[in-house]
């Protein structure tokens, strides 16, 4: 169209289609119910543009050349215009005022502050998106989703500040054209055309105008739809049902308009003629909605009603009653305010925030905590609960500060004598004038959200290994397949089950090794299942191929590691007693003889908690697992490690041998 000359009927059809493809654009625009489904509107912004401006020069072209633009421009400069020059002047000077200094200049400033604001929310929303899928409330897939979204609408601002730059410089092409088509039509049909004055002037400027309106009417209609697309806001509906259910969705507010029109027609010379009219049907509108709002209102509470006793009658309201939470939360009516946001509690924040310590130190995503009131307890009582059983409880004041003893009293630290729900120590509960007091004589002072959440947290690392099932395993298994599918498809199903794994993983868990770094323990599984399918053998080699972690977790840079060692004896008795069986081995033992290694291994265990060190207890890699199992009744959390799981530079000092 640039290049080679176009006949007029020609040109008269792609007019045509050059309006109405602005106006397919401006309704599309209006239908959008966000921006990203138009995603392809600033490309589409720069061929539109680029489509007129070439009508543009084989109009212009025409017009010079022969004197005439066709029936559609000759329709716009005498039929809309109606053939004054002046008027049709007048009218395309204001068409440009609208678009240049309304339209383009507020959507090319909306376009820009929109491509920066959503620049710089990126960072924010992306750790939002990783915040809840470490919460476990998003799976990767959904994350990955809602990541796109982001990438994808600071792409779509960015080319929408710079593709309003060419609605801006199409206005400005259309006003010199304009001129160009007066002035040189002016000159051409004086000097080539053999026209007299008052002739040329009236045939170039009326074809002039009608070029100009026919050109600049669907220019209005693009820059109309940039504005609505970079000011609209994402509420999931078209704009023609966000202004029904937002503009008229108050009908007081009609009454009020209706009547300060009549007033306006009452009081001033405009009369009552034009006034009642408009006042009757905004008060007429205003009554309509209000009888639909009372309508949808009774349809809807009659819906909800219709709904619960339908939820009570079906088969499946006795079955939802079947399902257990694995955690619960539960509390009496005095420690509401710490679930309560509007009474500044932040519960559900701190549960959050455990579940992303536990899914750092443990490696597991920890299930939904769910939260709830229990007027059977007493009013600063709580309790927790794994898969319905009450595991730990504890009582906490919410006017006072838990005070932790250094080691020593204080006798001017006055409070109400406690124990620390968490870990059994004995503790004060101070009042506020009093904190400050033991602060500064060394105790440990926490606030009581602090404490539930550290109570909570613990309860949730010492059962780890029974909130991790058959399908937690999946999920995890299934995370690391996208990394190291070939590891994973090797060990799965062909050598291990699912079930298998997860006794492995349970085990790690039930002596608080992390499993966060689960490449290494499928790598252990798949390198040793092939010889044994026993889980309690698998395990001793997972916790082989971890001696790193293990010995960081237990030893301290530079310092040497002080254990508790199974002496010759030892060794030898639980050697002679491990059975086998179609189960796997097990330590059978008599009642005398356990006995006797509890007194002994208890007095070495008081001798380095006395010494304030950590009792760890190293034997043997033969001994390790039958030895765990001995102790796991009586000192649970007692460590016991084997030499194979300690990295060759680690330094090991024995305070004491465990000997029978």
């Amino acid at each position: 169209m640039m290049v080679i000359p176009l006949p007029s009927e020609l040109l008269d059809l792609l007019l045509i289609v050059n309006i109405s493809l602005s106006l397919t654009i401006l309704l599309v625009s209006m239908y959008t119910k966000e921006a990203l489904q138009f995603s392809i509107f600033p490309t589409l912004l720069l061929i539109t543009t680029l489509f007129r401006l070439s009508l543009n020069v084989s109009t212009t072209r025409n017009i010079l050349s022969h004197g005439e633009g066709g029936k559609v421009i000759e329709a716009f400069g005498h039929f809309v215009v109606g053939g004054n020059q002046v008027v049709g002047f007048v009218v395309f000077l204001i068409l440009i005022i609208i678009q240049f200094i309304v339209i383009t200049k507020g959507s090319e400033r909306v376009a820009e502050v929109a491509a920066r604001f959503t620049l710089d929310a990126m960072p924010g929303k992306q750790m939002s998106i990783d915040a809840d899928l470490n919460a476990g409330m998003i799976t990767e897939s959904e994350a990955r989703a809602r990541r796109k979204k982001i990438e994808d609408e600071a792409d779509f601002y960015g080319a929408m500040d710079g593709a309003s730059k060419f609605v801006k410089g199409d206005a400005i092409a259309g006003i010199i054209i304009f001129i160009v088509n007066i002035i040189g039509g002016f000159i051409i049909g004086i000097l080539i055309h053999d026209m007299d004055f008052k002739e040329s002037a009236s045939t170039f400027t009326n074809l002039s105008v009608g070029d100009a309106l026919v050109s600049q009417i669907p220019a209005l209609l693009i820059s109309t739809a940039t504005g609505i697309i970079v000011t609209r806001a994402t509420s999931g509906e078209t704009l023609g049902e966000d202004i029904t259910g937002q503009l008229f969705s108050y009908p007081r507010l009609m009454y009020i308009v209706a009547g300060v029109i009549t007033l306006l027609g009452m009081f001033t010379p405009i009369g009552l003629v034009p006034v009642l009219p408009v006042a009757g049907i905004l008060a007429y509108a205003g009554w309509q909605m209000t009888r639909k709002q009372k309508t949808r209102l009774e349809e809807t509470a009659h819906q909800v009603e219709e709904q619960q006793i339908e939820e009570v009658r079906s088969p499946e309201s006795v079955v939802n009653l079947l399902q257990v939470d694995p955690i619960e939360f539960e509390f009496g009516y005095g420690l509401i305010p710490l679930a309560d946001t509007k009474q500044g509690g932040d519960l559900l924040d701190r549960v959050i925030m455990i579940r992303r310590q536990c899914a750092l130190e443990l490696g597991i995503v920890v299930p939904v905590i769910r939260i709830r009131d229990n007027i059977q307890l007493r009013p600063n009582e709580y309790i927790i609960k794994i898969k319905g059983n009450q595991v730990a409880k504890g009582e906490i004041m919410l006017d006072h500060y838990l005070a932790m003893s250094p080691g020593f009293e204080d006798d001017s630290v006055v409070g109400i004598e406690t124990v620390e729900p968490a870990f059994g120590l004995p503790a004060l509960w101070v009042t506020e004038e009093n904190k400050e007091i033991a602060e500064l004589s060394g105790y440990t002072v926490v606030d009581p959200p602090s404490v539930v959440a550290t109570h909570l947290t613990e309860i949730i690392k010492r059962h780890a290994h029974e909130l991790l099932g058959r399908q937690e395993t999946r999920a995890l298994i299934d995370n690391v397949r996208e990394a190291v599918p070939v590891l994973v498809d090797e060990l799965i199903p062909g050598l291990l089950s699912i079930g298998d794994v997860q006794k492995v993983l349970q085990k790690l868990l039930k002596e608080k090794v992390s499993i966060r770094n689960l490449i290494v323990i499928l790598e252990a599984l798949a390198d040793h299942a092939v010889f044994t399918k026993d889980p309690e053998v698998l395990t001793e080699y997972v916790r082989q191929a971890m001696s790193r972690q293990i010995t960081l977790q237990y030893s301290e840079p530079g310092q040497p590691l002080r254990v508790i060692t199974a002496g010759p004896g030892l060794e030898k008795v639980i050697s002679e007693r491990v059975e086998q069986s179609e189960q796997g081995s097990y330590l059978a033992i008599d009642p005398e003889t356990s006995q006797r290694i509890y007194q002994s291994m208890s007095e070495q265990v008081s001798k380095m908690v006395n010494a304030g060190q950590q009792p760890i207890v190293l034997s043997s890699p033969a001994i390790r697992m039958y030895l765990r199992q001995l102790m796991e009744r009586m000192m649970p959390d007692i460590p016991v490690l084997s030499y194979s799981e300690l990295e060759p530079h680690v330094e090991v000092q024995s305070i004491g041998m465990v000997n029978i």
